[in-house]
């Protein structure tokens, strides 16, 4: 069976799952929502304990009765004895099948599994696949590796929610045909003649009906035949077994009891370069709130910058009461903006646009810009309400009162965050808090938004997200969620297992050598890869970092050349990054000082001494270089030096092989010698090769596994690897 086919063999197909929230469709039995209203309907009546006691008296003698008389052995097996195919180790599976793993489309979709059966029989496995809206499964064959090993592959063409399994049965015709081609005694060889013909028949009568007549007329002569060699050339007519193999003996198929799935995202979802800034600093004028006509207006500088998602801080009406100051500072004074975080007034909350900023249809003209500019425009969605916010008033139920009549507001101590109230999910009124927070989401989608940054989703329960999120990317698959949670890695984990496209990483705290490796490596090559797609950002507004504070200008460089090409996705906050802000509020703290959260800030995007250049240098490099487009083909160099850090990203193929080098240390030029593995590259160890420095445009000529570099503090090379350098033998004469 050497072609895709539709499965249509009842018997074989393996049985379907109900539908659970992490499917996209309802939400499993244990994070269920339940009925809206109680349910008025009376429970059966229930009997006593003491009605109960006759039975269970005699169900106790029953049970040691048959202890008495039951030999000590292994009862008989509950299903057909004769299913003998063993199924083990499907891979990929994440948790045994209860979250889906991820793709994007255009990927081909790789399964392997452990599958063997008992004695010498040959074995038929079939990858068995389909996209949720389909109504018959799709298969294709699985090849043998090494070692009972099996794999087998499929194209994922559309996006949204897929599963797939594995079948696998004894192929008594294969076996057959194994075994006739050992043997030698015409005796043998007739009495195999007569086992084939019985074989085949049994295939003609599942066979359609051209197929069925052909194969008829094969099993004949095969039965009619008299000297061994003319049955040997019958059985082991190649064209002829391709037709009896489609018809194949399934009623003993062992069907392996899950059926993962697969969630397939659009190609942004693996690969993208975010851009980060307040729209209402973006006005030209110093000191004016910016709208989101000037926010639209600067578009065009963050197209330059080669970024392709522009994410915007919450854009909602901003709470009077308890509004922070300058700072951070706990009383506003006269004029202070307050937090965007801090949602909500008597103007709206989370479906209405702070005045100032515009409308909107304002809004909606410059989704539109940005998509002109082929930029996806992302929204922060912060779960959480300023004093003010109408929800308080409206739904009192859906916070935590405190004994003096008064709200509990955040807080992290010692922080305080008087400015802003969680919800509180374990509200009697649960339910309706659900629909009111998806309908959210709902709500910016019809407004165009498809990528959303979701603010401290590790705050709110498991599992709203897995409803929430299954609920819409049932509907809507193009939707992106990336997870803002810097917290422990059980929890960021669960989150992307819940559906969280991708997510923010410790990547900002990780500085030296042996830390990058060792996290990049668990980021790319652990078991995490198969769902938790990193998201690196050097800085946020949230976060400004000791190495980002002490290590000047070269700091920036270097950690923007580690983000944009240790992983596929990153992104920055800027003007601050690009601008290489770098003072603290405080000593010790990674707040900034002034920072946008509580004031507007005015930008001078012209600076001579900025890094915008060599940013869109490098986000050419990354949309030119598949190499830098996925996760799993990083692997490090090792160097001599440890504040050298060398690693190459490639193709699978090898077309792109990308050797990155990246100095470390802000303030002092670095050298050493680099070990590049040619065997992984498919280069010759004694032939010169080049080197291209991709940001530079320098080309150099190496030989051998180590080579010298030498870089000034925080810069780094982009080498794309080349071939081999042209000598004597390449020309004309030399031949």
């Amino acid at each position: 069976m050497n072609a895709k086919t539709t499965a249509n063999d009842g018997a074989a197909a393996p049985a379907t799952k109900s539908p659970t929230a992490a499917s996209g469709a309802a939400p499993a039995p244990d994070t269920a929502k339940p009925a809206r209203k109680a349910d008025s309907a009376k429970a059966p009546a229930q009997k006593s304990d003491a009605a109960k006691r006759p039975a269970q008296k005699r169900q106790g003698a029953r049970r040691a009765a048959d202890q008495r008389t039951t030999p000590a052995t292994a009862p008989r097996a509950t299903q057909d004895g004769r299913i003998r195919a063993i199924i083990d180790r499907v891979d990929p599976e994440v948790d045994c099948g209860r979250f889906a793993v991820k793709r994007v489309i255009g990927d081909t979709m790789i399964v392997e599994a452990d599958i063997f059966t008992d004695g010498h029989d040959a074995l038929a496995c079939m990858l068995r696949h389909k996209h949720e809206s389909d109504a018959q499964w799709h298969e294709v064959p699985m090849t043998a590796l090494v070692n009972d090993r099996w794999h087998g592959d499929f194209p994922l063409e559309r996006l949204g929610r897929h599963q797939y399994t594995v079948t696998a049965w004894v192929d008594h015709f294969v076996s057959w045909r194994n075994e006739l081609k050992r043997r030698v005694d015409p005796a043998d060889i007739a009495s195999a003649a007569l086992v084939g013909g019985k074989l085949i028949a049994e295939a003609a009568n599942r066979a359609l009906t051209d197929d069925a007549q052909r194969l008829r007329d094969w099993g004949k002569q095969l039965v009619e035949a008299t000297d061994a060699e003319t049955i040997k050339a019958l059985a082991l007519d190649d064209a002829m077994a391709a037709v009896a193999q489609r018809y194949p003996d399934r009623r003993y198929a062992t069907a392996y009891e899950r059926t993962p799935g697969i969630f397939v995202d659009r190609e942004r979802a693996r690969f993208s370069s975010w851009y980060e800034f307040f729209p209402r600093s973006a006005s030209a004028e110093p000191g004016r709130h910016g709208s989101f006509a000037d926010a639209a207006a600067r578009l065009d500088y963050v197209a330059e910058l080669g970024f392709d998602v522009v994410y915007l801080p919450p854009i909602h009406p901003i709470g009077s009461v308890k509004r922070k100051g300058r700072n951070n500072a706990v009383a506003a004074s006269d004029g202070d903006h307050g937090s965007p975080w801090a949602i909500g007034s008597d103007e709206g909350g989370h479906k209405a646009i702070h005045r100032e900023l515009g409308t909107l249809e304002d809004f909606r003209r410059m989704v539109a810009r940005a998509k002109a500019l082929g930029i996806d425009l992302a929204l922060d969605i912060a779960f959480q309400t300023a004093p003010d916010h109408p929800y308080v008033k409206e739904h009192p139920a859906w916070f935590t009162w405190r004994p003096d009549g008064t709200v509990q507001y955040a807080e992290n101590p010692p922080k305080k965050y008087q400015d802003i109230y969680p919800f509180n999910f374990e509200s009697e009124e649960w339910t309706a808090l659900w629909d009111e927070l998806k309908s959210v989401f709902d709500y910016w989608i019809e407004q165009g938004v498809t990528i959303f940054r979701v603010d401290n989703p590790h705050t709110k329960p498991f599992p709203f997200w897995e409803w929430a999120i299954g609920e819409i990317k049932s509907k809507h698959p193009e939707v992106i969620f990336l997870a803002e949670a810097f917290t422990r890695p059980k929890i960021m984990h669960r989150l992307a297992k819940l559906g969280f496209t991708q997510s923010y990483t410790y990547f900002a705290w990780r500085n030296t050598k042996q830390e990058l490796m060792e996290y990049f490596t668990e980021l790319s090559q652990g078991p995490g890869r198969e769902y938790f797609r990193p998201n690196v950002w050097p800085n946020t507004p949230d976060i400004l970092t000791e190495y980002l504070q002490h290590g000047g200008r070269p700091a920036f460089v270097a950690r923007l050349l580690l983000a944009a090409t240790l992983a596929a996705s990153y992104g920055i906050y800027g003007p601050a990054f690009e601008l290489w802000e770098n003072a603290p509020r405080d000593p010790g703290s990674e707040e900034y000082l002034n920072s946008e959260k509580y004031e507007i800030r005015s930008w001078d995007l012209e600076r001579p001494d900025s890094l915008r250049y060599l940013i869109s240098r490098v986000n050419r490099i990354r949309k030119e270089n598949p190499a830098l487009q996925n996760d799993s083909t990083l692997s490090f160099a090792q160097t001599d030096n440890d504040q050298l850090i060398a690693y190459v990203k490639a193709t699978p193929d090898l077309s792109n092989v990308l050797l990155i080098v990246v100095n470390l240390d802000p303030h002092h030029r670095q050298s050493g010698w680099v070990d590049l593995d040619l065997a992984g590259v498919k280069l010759e160890a004694d032939v010169p090769y080049q080197v291209h420095d991709l940001l530079t445009d320098a080309r150099y000529h190496w030989r051998g596994r180590h080579n010298f570099v030498e870089l000034t503090p925080g810069m780094g090379h982009i080498f794309a690897v080349g071939g081999r350098m042209r000598d004597e033998r390449n020309t004309d004469n030399f031949a």
